[in-house]
């Protein structure tokens, strides 16, 4: 059990040393969140962490995008 959790934490300090920070949008804040949750719900605290980073991260982008959509809207109705 001990060294199963010895390899997942190197394969994720080994991701975490690959990833760029821009693409990390979201992603801390909902891995806290999933990991919170999957540990009380049903004590799988790194599944909820990496379902709640996958959420968290597509929300990020999602609200990106709104975002950039609105600022392009004003200007054209200039025209």
């Amino acid at each position: 059990m001990t060294s199963s959790l010895y390899f997942v934490a190197a394969g994720a300090l080994a991701l975490a040393c690959v990833t760029t920070p821009a693409a990390a949008k979201g992603c801390i804040k909902g891995a806290v969140v999933g990991g919170v949750a999957g540990h009380y719900t049903v004590h799988h605290g790194l599944l909820g962490a990496a379902a709640g980073c996958a959420i968290g991260h597509h929300e990020a982008k999602k609200h990106e995008r709104e975002e950039r959509l609105q600022s392009r809207a004003p200007a054209q109705d200039r025209k």
